[in-house]
């Protein structure tokens, strides 16, 4: 399969910060490619570098087979652009902000039937400042349609929504896949990565830690599953001990270094083996201890993002 992007050694640098450290990545034609990372990672300089609005300080870049450097203009009327804030003409409608921007453009969708793809068809004489939060971000990915993309650049698109109005942009996401775009999406959210991608990379402080498929990145970890439990009253050390024996005890948020707090909240992080948990949930119930609450989790990407950084996700 051809690729859509190829990225190779980007640096990116701000005087004496440098922003990006040697990325390198390709993004295949027709899927839905992900960059995930907390704020500060490199996602949005990564991506702004290949939508051609920032130059690199080295590397290089192919989109679509064109260089961003040489054939810029040629890579921004095939690909959409959905950033992370948009301006728009509050005096025009919807439908006529979808033609002003399609005249730009020697190819453009129908008005109509971009509205009715993000789900906003009876919309279209509304201002955008008439639209809720979540049919705003709606409209910026129309609007990011305009031109019928062969690849669509979506960064952190559902910040700052209600979980219905993300949910609603995730299928609106899927749809536009359907449709045999390639996406590329930026996200701090580490459930969106996994509904969303096919493959991802995880960023930390300006490089990729890791790329492969969500499945393959939680399989590489050594913690499968994560038992979360609270109890009556926090552990005594042989009950601790005991506990141990298969897992990684940890306190629970705001407790102290040691394992137990006055919480009687505790996590414990558990190797690959089904047998692991199966040994763990029969020390609890033969040591004595009185559960509030019992919750078995598998590994997840957050668990990933935590293996590889040893950094907690910051928002």
């Amino acid at each position: 399969m051809s690729e859509a992007i190829r990225v190779e050694g980007l640096v990116k640098r701000y005087g004496s910060f440098t922003a990006l450290e040697g990325v390198s990545f390709g993004v295949e034609e027709g899927e839905i490619f992900g960059i995930l990372g907390p704020n500060g990672a490199g996602k949005t300089t990564t991506l702004e570098i290949i939508e051609g609005l920032q130059r690199p300080s080295e590397g290089r870049v192919t989109v679509l087979g064109n260089d961003v450097l040489k054939e810029a203009k040629k890579i921004k009327a095939r690909i959409g652009v959905q950033l992370q804030s948009s301006a728009y003409f509050n005096y025009l409608s919807l439908l006529e902000i979808l033609r002003l921007l399609g005249s730009f453009y020697p190819h453009s969708m129908q008005p109509e039937e971009l509205l009715e793809v993000v789900g906003l068809s009876d919309k279209g004489k509304n201002r955008v400042d008439q639209l809720s939060i979540g049919q705003r971000q709606r409209f910026t990915v129309a609007a990011s349609l305009v031109n019928d993309p062969e690849l669509v650049i979506l960064d952190e698109p559902t910040t700052g929504l209600d979980p219905q109005a993300r949910r609603n942009l995730w299928d609106l996401i899927r749809e536009i896949h359907s449709r045999k775009v390639t996406v590329v999406l930026t996200s701090h959210y580490m459930e969106e990565a996994e509904a969303l991608c096919q493959r991802l990379a995880i960023m930390d402080h300006g490089r990729i830690v890791a790329i492969d498929s969500p499945d393959r990145l939680i399989d590489r970890i050594e913690t499968t599953y994560t038992v979360k439990l609270v109890t009556a009253d926090p552990l005594t050390s042989d009950q601790q001990h005991l506990l141990a024996k298969s897992a990684t005890l940890q306190k629970s948020e705001g407790g102290s270094d040691s394992a137990a707090d006055e919480s009687g909240s505790y996590v414990l992080r558990l190797n690959k083996t089904p047998e692991a948990l199966n040994a763990t949930i029969d020390r609890i119930v033969r040591s004595g201890i009185t559960l509030k609450h019992l919750e078995i989790l598998p590994a997840t990407l957050e668990d990933v993002f935590l293996d590889l950084t040893g950094n907690e996700l910051r928002d």
